[in-house]
């Protein structure tokens, strides 16, 4: 009988697992987003195409002014994934020491062929036809350190231009950007989506350069989360990047153009139409399977360093994890 009675103690145990598991909470996912149309900030509208949301895990959208606090929630585990650009990515990494940060998918890249690149802009009637004529002006960011920041320093410093010793910069928040073009208290802005597409910047403002111009192709946001909660979690974020790929796609896909610039119109209470651009060619490159290109990154990040921002660059393969978007975009063929 004693066999028979650990047989029966085996069996209810794993019953009493199974059950377990079972009841067990979803796992909550805190994502961290900073601009209208990232993803993120979209992906709850469409969550009716996550068919493992509220199953295995539950994403719960937190919004940033800016990837640099985002970068001490990482630190203090106050969100799990998050959207940084390449060049926060290097100070979390090297500034902050998150040596376990590792990114797991795309957002978004500039540069690519055929596809929109952040402008930086003058007045249409500025005597600034070159970079060179920067010289003595005044220039706007958003943020030190900012991607946006990053590339406009480095097509400067590709003519000669260095901070403070040529120019005089002015941090601004991007719907402020083209008042002070307007009124001169700037000679040039970085005009980023959606704000470069606003009519009443385009009749008064000329692009001077590009941030293909300054750095070519550019994995401008990627999504990062720190490896013990990937370790621990990683069924759970499996089934959320396939949720995410499911979304991701459905907003790519011409046929829901219209309701996707709806969705975004809703977000930022405007008209719709204003983002006729979204989801085209007229907009940042999305991949398809939200794979970063990692070959542009490392030299976005070298960038990064070469300007002073990090303390030294490092090696991005080191830092990327791409087996659950993978594991994630097999499901879905």
């Amino acid at each position: 009988m004693r066999p028979m009675r650990i047989a029966s103690a085996i069996f209810f145990a794993l019953l009493l697992a199974a059950g377990g598991a079972a009841n067990a909470d979803p796992v909550k996912i805190r994502t961290g987003w900073v601009a209208p149309g990232n993803w993120f900030s979209i992906w709850l509208q469409k969550k009716d195409l996550a068919k493992h949301f509220g199953q295995s895990y539950v994403m719960v959208p937190q919004h940033y002014v800016g990837t640099p606090p985002m970068v001490t929630a990482l630190a203090t585990n106050e969100v799990d994934i998050a959207n940084l650009a390449f060049s926060t990515l290097g100070i979390a990494i090297q500034n902050a020491g998150l040596n376990d940060l590792r990114i797991v998918s795309d957002e978004f890249q500039d540069g690519v062929p055929d596809y929109y690149s952040q402008e930086y802009m003058v007045l249409k009637d500025s005597p600034i036809h070159k970079v060179e004529d920067l010289k003595g002006k005044v220039v706007a960011t958003n943020a030190e350190g900012s991607a946006v920041d990053v590339a406009m320093k480095a097509m400067l410093h590709k003519h000669g231009l260095e901070p403070n010793r040529d120019y005089t910069i002015i941090e601004a928040p991007f719907p402020a950007m083209r008042a002070m073009l307007q009124e001169k208290k700037v000679d040039l802005i970085p005009a980023v989506l959606p704000f470069s597409y606003d009519p009443a910047l385009r009749s008064i403002a000329r692009d001077l350069f590009t941030s293909r111009d300054a750095l070519g192709l550019t994995d401008f946001v990627t999504w990062q989360a720190r490896k013990p909660f990937l370790d621990k979690n990683r069924a759970a974020v499996v089934d959320f990047m396939e949720d995410s790929l499911r979304i991701t796609r459905w907003y790519e896909d011409p046929a829901n153009h219209q309701a996707a610039m709806q969705i975004l119109g809703d977000l930022v209470k405007r008209p719709p139409q204003i983002f006729d651009w979204a989801f085209t060619k007229r907009d940042v490159y999305h991949d398809p399977n939200m794979l970063p290109n990692l070959d542009a990154l490392q030299k976005n990040v070298d960038a990064t360093h070469e300007l002073g921002f990090t303390r030294a660059s490092f090696n991005v393969k080191d830092y990327a994890d791409l087996s659950i978007v993978q594991e994630a975009a097999q499901r879905l063929k």
